[in-house]
C-alpha cells in the first residue's frame, strides 16, 4: 500500500500507532463502515467488537468528551455526565473542530485537540476490538487494554444496562401473562404485547423478552416447548430495571 495515498487522517492514526510501537496497521475497507454495524459486518466480528466512538461537548468549557463504548451497547449519557459535567450535544462541525475527523470515521487516538476520554469497561469482554482509524473505510485491530493505554484512561461504566430500554407498559403486561400462565400451567397465552424491537446488546425482543429464535419456534412447538419459552421469559424479567 502506498501510504502517502491513505487520507490525511488514516495517515495520523497510523503515526501515533507507530510511535506507540502498535504492531497493527489501519486496514482499508472496501465498503464504509460508518455504523458499527457496518464495520461489524464488513470485518466478520461480533457487533460488541466495534469500539464505536461518542463525541459529547462538555458544557462547562466546550471541550470535547470522547466515548468509546462497544458496539452494541449505547452510552447512559447520565453516568458519562457523573464523570465529566453536564454535557450537550455535538455537531458535525464542532467533531471536526475537536478531533479532526468527521463522523463516521473518529478514530480514538490522534486527535487535532485533546479530549476528554471514556472507555467502555464492556469493551473488556472481547480479547480484540476494532477501531475507526481517522475514515469511514479505515479501521484498525487492538485489544482494549491496549486501547485504553493509548487513550490514556481506565475503562468505567458508561453505558445503558441491557433491556433497560423495555417500556413500563410491556414489562407490566408481559409479567401479568407471565403470572397467569405459571397458575394455569399450561401456555395459552402468546408472549407477544406488540412491542417488536430488538435490544442488541441482550438479543431479545424488549416487548416479549424473546430470543428471535425463540420467537421462531413459537408456533412450532407444542405447550411443553412453549411452557418452557415462557420459564426463560420468567427469569429474564427478574433482571430487567424497574
Amino acid at each position: 500500500m502506498d501510504l502517502t495515498t491513505l487520507p490525511e487522517g488514516v495517515q495520523r492514526v497510523r503515526a501515533v500507532l507507530q510511535s506507540r510501537g502498535h504492531v497493527s496497521k489501519p486496514v482499508m475497507l472496501e465498503t464504509a463502515a460508518r455504523t458499527a454495524r457496518q464495520a461489524a459486518d464488513a470485518l466478520g466480528v461480533q457487533l460488541g467488537q466495534i469500539a464505536k466512538s461518542i463525541v459529547f461537548k462538555r458544557v462547562a468549557d466546550n471541550a470535547a468528551v470522547l466515548v468509546v463504548t462497544s458496539g452494541d451497547r449505547r452510552v447512559d449519557q447520565a453516568k458519562v455526565e457523573a464523570q465529566t459535567g453536564p454535557l450537550a450535544r455535538a455537531d458535525a462541525a464542532f467533531v471536526k473542530e475537536k478531533t479532526g475527523f468527521s463522523i463516521g470515521g473518529v478514530s480514538p487516538v490522534g486527535h487535532a485537540t485533546p479530549c476528554v476520554t471514556l472507555v467502555d469497561e464492556d469493551l473488556f469482554r472481547f480479547e480484540t476490538v476494532w477501531a475507526a482509524a481517522g475514515h469511514p473505510h479505515a479501521v484498525f485491530a487492538l485489544s482494549p487494554q491496549d486501547l485504553s493505554n493509548m487513550m490514556n484512561t481506565i475503562e468505567s461504566d458508561v453505558v445503558q444496562a441491557p433491556l433497560s430500554g423495555m417500556p413500563a407498559a410491556a414489562r407490566k403486561l408481559l409479567s401479568d401473562r407471565s403470572a397467569a400462565v405459571h397458575s394455569a400451567g399450561s401456555s395459552f397465552i402468546s408472549p407477544c404485547v406488540s412491542v417488536c424491537r430488538m435490544d442488541e446488546a441482550a438479543g431479545l425482543c424488549l416487548g416479549c423478552l424473546r430470543s428471535i429464535e425463540e420467537i421462531i419456534a413459537w408456533p412450532k412447538v407444542d405447550d411443553a416447548g412453549r411452557m418452557a419459552i415462557w420459564r426463560g421469559i420468567e427469569e429474564r424479567l427478574q433482571g430487567v430495571s424497574t
